[in-house]
């Protein structure tokens, strides 16, 4: 009886184990999700911003002027619309479009790997967190294929200008800050925001 009794309680317990699981990865995804979308409504918060510094602007020209204006921007390839000579420098000044990027383990609590900060829509600043862990340095075979060549070399194609600084991790030659500065467009900070996420994802996964 009283083995009958352990069983029934060890099944229990399995039941109970396997819901806690279940529980607790939902949990994380969640949480996951949630820090997502605050990142998200971050960005949109900053451009939300400079939209309406835009308008402000805008509203000192007659509406037949903004309509010639907007057919114009239209007929312009996507990313030229995003080049900073078309936005006053004196409203993008002090702008912070802010990103982080976090591991993807659905088993695990997401981890924060980098914050990078996009200032006055000219200049960024990746921070690496914990780059001891990340071991990421000038002369790694990835960061030179992924990072290197997939973003900053194709920048520097058609923006000769892009400047690019390195702060090592104490008295290593580990990598801990990048920042690139006289950037041009969004695009471009998207293009080494993907980079940077591609090459913290396969250093994680090694």
């Amino acid at each position: 009886m009283k083995s009958m009794d352990r069983e029934d309680k060890d099944r229990e317990i399995e039941k109970l184990s396997k819901i806690l699981s279940k529980i607790q990865n939902l949990y994380y995804k969640k949480k996951e999700q949630l820090e997502e979308l605050q990142i998200e409504i971050d960005e949109l918060k900053e451009v939300l911003n400079f939209l309406n510094s835009l308008i402000s602007t805008k509203s000192f020209f007659s509406a037949d002027e903004i309509y010639q204006q907007t057919l114009k921007e239209e007929k312009k390839p996507i990313d030229e619309k995003y080049f900073i000579e078309e936005i006053p420098k004196e409203k993008v000044k002090g702008t912070n479009i802010k990103r982080k990027i976090f591991t993807k383990d659905k088993d695990k609590e997401p981890d924060l790997l980098c914050v990078l900060n996009f200032y006055d829509l000219n200049s960024v600043e990746i921070k690496l967190i914990n780059p001891e862990k990340r071991s990421i340095k000038e002369t790694s075979e990835d960061f030179i294929r992924i990072f290197l060549k997939g973003a900053l070399i194709k920048i520097k194609e058609s923006n000769s200008t892009m400047n690019l600084e390195y702060h090592h991790f104490k008295n290593t030659d580990l990598i801990e800050i990048i920042k690139i500065s006289n950037l041009n467009s969004i695009s471009e900070y998207d293009l080494i925001t993907s980079k940077i996420s591609e090459l913290l994802a396969k250093e994680v996964i090694n």
